[in-house]
């Protein structure tokens, strides 16, 4: 298993060359096909709407102002692509809002890389939770690039929350390239009191210890009883083992 096809959000964020860099890095690593879609803003329901007049000379000035800036940011993405080395590589204009283009989008690709969202440098027409959107939306594995610090590649250290629930099996699954790829995975295995004690089984993380294991991949665990916010404490533990990379569910 591997991903073949692999899909990154542009826009015009400070941050956009980063994320692009690791999505880059990402398909040259596995040979994969690269895809850029910047989205025009616009959504595709007004193309498809009988009662908006796209021949009106003001919404066409806007839509090609609009596709221009996209165009824009095309070229430098596959300039961004060239320098890596990435061998396939396909720039993607989408007449779209930005929630929209990318479930779409990435409902067809077997990796989406998108970056957190920084309200400091907010983009017109990205939405704040936009990263989420996709996440809920697509069905895909979605890596989140986080608006502050360098990502790693390749992976040293990867750090999978595990809790026992649907999403954090499936969120495991879709990540085995990247497990695959890394020197040492980390499985956090998350107790918490409103969690039934017989989902870890007899032995937590054994079960999924054993299942890796088949997949030539060796873990170290790490069992923590949880209180307060999950979010704030998985953050505080990927700190203090250095992580590159968390895999969890959504």
């Amino acid at each position: 298993m591997d991903y073949k096809t692999v899909l990154v959000h542009l826009d015009q964020s400070p941050r956009c060359d980063v994320r692009v860099t690791l999505a880059a890095q990402l398909s040259q690593s596995i040979g994969g096909h690269l895809i850029g879609a910047a989205m025009t803003g616009i959504s595709r329901h007004v193309f498809s709407g009988a009662e908006f007049d796209l021949s009106d000379p003001v919404f066409a000035h806007h839509r090609d102002h609009l596709r221009q800036h996209a165009r824009d940011v095309l070229k430098h993405f596959e300039q961004v692509a060239a320098s890596v080395g990435v061998g396939s590589v396909e720039p993607r204009l989408v007449d779209d809002d930005a929630a929209g283009g990318m479930v779409l989008q990435a409902r067809y690709a077997d990796l989406t890389v998108m970056g957190q969202f920084d309200a400091e440098a907010t983009v017109p027409g990205v939405m704040s939770n936009l990263p989420e959107l996709v996440v809920l939306g697509s069905g895909r594995p979605v890596l989140i690039v986080p608006h502050s610090g360098q990502p790693a590649y390749p992976l040293q250290r990867v750090l999978v929350a595990w809790d026992g629930s649907l999403s954090a099996s499936r969120a495991i699954t879709l990540a085995l390239p990247l497990l695959l790829r890394t020197n040492t995975v980390a499985v956090l295995v998350m107790q918490t009191a409103d969690k039934k004690a017989d989902i870890h089984g007899e032995q937590p993380g054994a079960d999924l210890a054993l299942f890796l294991a088949r997949h030539q991949i060796k873990i170290d665990l790490v069992e923590r009883h949880i209180q307060g916010d999950r979010g704030e404490a998985l953050l505080s533990i990927a700190a203090d083992l250095a992580t590159d990379l968390i895999v969890m569910g959504g």
